[in-house]
């Protein structure tokens, strides 16, 4: 029953709300960003106050249930118990979603801006295959232990310079790693022995550096966690084209995380994880005289310093 003046669509009663009212409470993302204490440091608050906005902008425009949101923490759950010092799955989910290639972007383009406008080699995503501990190589060896039978060996060589003064630059680690024909990595094979395929080598004083490898291989990413559930859900292939990483840098200079891309492979429109650039696909052209390797890759680096 309604009172004098009062209609069905103002009426409340006690646990029910009010339809003149917002849908949602509005005052509580407010609350939520005004609990951050005072000794949070300025950026941190700049980050997470958006990050609140954001995500409860996010839950309102699409109504989430609490189921919906539980199967989001059971997916996160489930990325940080398969996450290994060898695998990390809670960056695989991020690259399936583009998350890491824009932040990428974003920091490169960052730095390129406080260099002057100088840039550096085009970045690509880091992946969740890095290891910390590959071991140190002479230039001009191969990263390969165990060669597979369907392998072709490619000799990359190149040579490091400073993207201001294009001067050579020595003394440069260079981090490479790569999968196997298979589509493994090592740490995901055991039939491969440890660190097969991967390597860290210095430039000479020339800035040059060198080594064996072999021709990448197209392959999917694990599906047999989160990031394979969300590629599923999303209707959406798991496979990388044909590439090889690569990690570069010294305490004078911006370090490079980057991939080069075989020109003659697949899925160079449609990456799983969204990390193809125009100026990382390379030619793999015929390699003669050297008995080493049938394949040669020329790539210089470029940096800039810090």
């Amino acid at each position: 029953m309604t009172t004098p003046g009062e209609t069905a669509e103002t009426k409340t009663t006690n646990g029910s709300s009010d339809r003149a009212h917002p849908k949602y409470d509005p005052t509580f993302t407010k609350t939520v960003i005004e609990a951050i204490g005072p000794n949070a440091t300025p950026r941190f608050r700049e980050v997470i106050t958006s990050l609140i906005k954001h995500s409860h902008d996010f839950a309102r425009e699409v109504n989430l249930t609490v189921d919906e949101w539980m199967a989001g923490v059971q997916l996160m759950n489930w990325a940080g118990q398969m996450s290994t010092d060898k695998r990390n799955e809670g960056q695989l989910v991020c690259d399936v979603l583009g998350f890491e290639s824009l932040v990428d972007e974003i920091t490169s383009k960052k730095f390129a801006a406080e260099a002057g406008g100088y840039e550096a080699t085009a970045s690509a995503i880091l992946g969740p295959f890095f290891r910390t501990d590959a071991p140190i190589k002479e230039n001009d060896t191969s990263i390969i232990q165990n060669m597979p039978p369907d392998g072709e060996i490619a000799y990359m060589h190149g040579h490091v310079h400073d993207a201001v003064t294009r001067k050579p630059i020595a003394g440069v680690f260079i981090d490479v790693w790569e999968a196997s024909t298979n589509g493994l990595y090592e740490q995901q094979d055991p039939d491969q022995a440890d660190c097969n395929l991967r390597g860290k080598f210095k430039t000479d004083e020339n800035g040059y550096y060198g080594f064996y490898c072999l021709r990448p291989t197209p392959y999917p990413v694990p599906d047999d966690g989160p990031a394979g559930h969300l590629l599923k859900l999303l209707d959406r292939h798991p496979y990388r084209p044909a590439h090889i990483h690569l990690l570069a840098g010294n305490d004078k200079y911006r370090p490079l995380t980057t991939q080069i891309f075989d020109k003659a492979g697949k899925y160079l429109t449609d990456d799983s994880v969204f990390a193809v650039k125009d100026s990382l696909v390379v030619d793999l052209a015929p390699l003669k005289g050297n008995p080493s390797a049938s394949l040669e890759v020329i790539y210089d680096i470029s940096l800039t310093p810090l």
